[in-house]
Parts: structure tokens; C-alpha cells; sequence
């Protein structure tokens, strides 16, 4: 069976999806995957080596350039692609209506959650066959039940694995236990303060660990530069290419991270991972992995930078233990 996933965005729900393409895999022999996928999260679905093509598509930019001719040009070469690849299934993972619109342009049955499961309601217009998955789920378990449900088996939901694999990529120039400390997040109310990363890495300094830290905008850039400032043997990694961010990311010892993708990804690579969310409830979308925890702020309070180093520390000892029981 040739299956065409849908799931254009974010890069923590493209992460979260994962899991059902290893279940899939374990459960159909002869199943394989392609996916349409925003053209800056490509990267991010080649990780995982079962995927054959990658379809970009770039609906904000689309979006925004709606009558020029570039535009219509990659649309339609994006239909004629899915068009020629003769799938036997598309499943719209994201269950929106820009999905659904994406899906059908395969030509092909398409497969989602059921109008009281998706996430927009009005995008089960296009599905040819519906799905009742659980709202109260976290993503992960939606997606991996949704898949079962779509291809005819039945989840081993007590095992999380997501078969990615880091990039290679150039490690120079850090040496020792690398924490990369990912401060960098979208929203201003989901940032933790610069003195506290500064803090942390003095912590986990003292601890033996070189601390990482890299930017992607110019607010990023200073918290990087705060931080690289004031605790010595920081590496302040350049703006990069995010495979090249991914390499690294996978090959650190520990990561301690906002609410943002890095952070999801880190976990998906099965690495000690402590995410710190101050305004959102990470309940149905926060990171998932054997050693991936969350700490959540209280309703007026704050989570300290030693808080964070205590969590780290009982992860590292969890993971240790059961490398040396292997």
C-alpha cells in the first residue's frame, strides 16, 4: 500500500506523527509512506528514513501571493506530482481544512478523523472515510490511533518510538557533555528569562557539562550572546541551517528547552530532555519520549534554574540506569 501522509505544520506536530509511521510499519509489510509537508519542516520528515518523497508545500507564502503567477505554478506542479504518484491512501493527520484541500489534490481516498475528532470540523467534507479518535488524547496517541484505525490494526500504544535518526553533521569545537539549552520560542510569554539560562548553564558548567546555545533572530541572538557572555566555555553555535541545528541537537548529552519544535525533536531522539513551559498547558502537545520531562510554571509562580538541574539530574541518572541494565 502507497500512503501519502498530510501534515503540513508545526514542526512539533510533524515530530508528533512519527510514532504512527513506526506503528504502521511494525503492522503492514509492504506499506510505504510519502508526505506534503511545509517546505521549512522538510528537512525535519527526511529524518526519518521510511519516508520516500517529501512534497513541499508553502501555504502561508501562498497565502500571501495569492494572484502571482509563481504561485499558481507551484500549486499546480504540486498537484500534477501527487497526482503522478498514484497513492493508494492519503491520511490527513492534521484534520484542518488547508489539509483536507491539500489531500484531495492527490486524486485518491482520503483517510482523517471524524467530525467530532478533527480539529476544524468542516475539513471532514472531503474525507472519503472518517475516524472517531478521542479529543482528550495527547497528539501523539490521536495520530498513532488514526493510523490504525485508517490502515486496519491495532496500535502497541505501551511502547513510544519514533525511528527518527540524527544528521550527520560537523561536531568540531565542542567538547566534553554538550547541554544545548534551546531559549529561543515564538511568543514572548513563553520565554524564560535570560538571567535564568544564564544560571543554568553556570549550574550545569559547574556540573562538567558544555553548554550550547544558538539563535535564529536577532532577540535570539542576544539572549545567546547573554548567556555565551557570562558563563565561560559556552559555545554560541552560529545561526545555522536546522539540519545542521539537528545534528548537533542529537548528538548532546542532555537538552533543556522552551516550548518550541527543537525541544519536541530533542525527545523524539530519545535524548534527556527537560521543557520548560511558562503560558501554555503542554497536557495534549508537550514532548513524549523515555526521558522527556515537562516542567510547568504554577499560576503566578516560576520554575527556577534549579529546579530545571534537578530534573536533569534524575533524568540522566533514569537514562544511565537503563543503559547499564541493557
Amino acid at each position: 500500500m502507497k500512503v501519502l501522509i498530510v501534515k503540513t505544520s508545526s514542526m512539533g506536530d510533524v515530530i508528533h506523527t512519527f510514532p504512527a509511521v513506526e506503528d504502521a510499519i511494525r503492522n503492514s509489510p509492504g506499506i510505504s509512506f510519502d508526505w506534503c509537508v511545509e517546505e521549512p519542516f522538510a528537512g525535519i520528515v527526511a529524518l526519518h528514513p521510511a519516508i520516500g518523497t517529501v512534497h513541499k508545500v508553502a501555504i502561508r507564502r501562498w497565502r500571501k501571493r495569492l494572484f502571482d503567477g509563481r504561485t499558481w505554478h507551484e500549486m499546480t506542479g504540486l498537484r500534477r506530482a501527487l497526482r503522478a504518484s498514484r497513492y493508494d491512501l492519503v491520511i490527513d493527520a492534521q484534520g484542518l481544512l488547508k489539509s483536507a484541500l491539500v489531500a484531495i489534490q492527490a486524486g485518491a481516498p482520503v483517510a482523517g478523523f471524524d467530525r467530532t475528532s478533527a480539529r476544524e470540523p468542516s475539513a471532514t467534507l472531503f474525507y472519503q472515510r472518517k475516524y472517531a479518535v478521542p479529543r482528550d488524547l495527547h497528539a501523539i496517541e490521536r495520530t498513532r490511533r488514526l493510523f490504525g484505525l485508517a490502515v486496519g490494526y491495532q496500535p502497541d500504544l505501551s511502547a513510544l518510538e519514533s525511528g527518527i535518526v540524527p544528521p550527520a553533521g560537523d561536531l568540531s569545537g565542542i567538547e566534553g557533555r554538550a547541554a544545548f539549552l534551546l531559549h529561543g520560542t515564538s511568543r514572548a510569554d513563553k520565554k524564560w528569562p535570560v538571567e535564568d539560562w544564564i544560571e543554568t548553564a553556570r549550574q550545569l558548567a559547574d556540573r562538567q557539562f558544555t553548554p550550547l546555545v544558538t539563535w535564529s533572530n536577532e532577540a535570539e541572538k542576544s539572549v545567546a550572546e547573554a548567556v555565551a557572555g557570562a558563563v565561560p566555555g559556552t559555545v554560541l553555535i552560529p545561526k545555522s541551517p536546522l539540519a545542521d541545528v539537528a545534528a548537533i541537537l542529537g548528538r548532546s548529552a542532555l537538552v533543556i528547552g522552551a516550548d518550541t519544535g527543537l525541544t519536541h525533536l530533542a525527545s523524539a531522539f530519545g535524548l534527556p530532555t527537560v521543557a520548560i513551559f511558562l503560558a501554555t498547558e503542554p497536557g495534549l502537545t508537550g514532548p513524549r519520549g523515555a526521558f522527556a520531562s515537562t516542567l510547568l510554571a504554577p499560576a503566578g509562580g516560576k520554575i527556577t534554574p534549579t529546579e530545571v538541574v534537578t530534573e536533569v539530574e534524575r533524568l540522566l541518572e533514569r537514562s544511565t540506569s537503563r543503559q547499564a541494565k541493557r
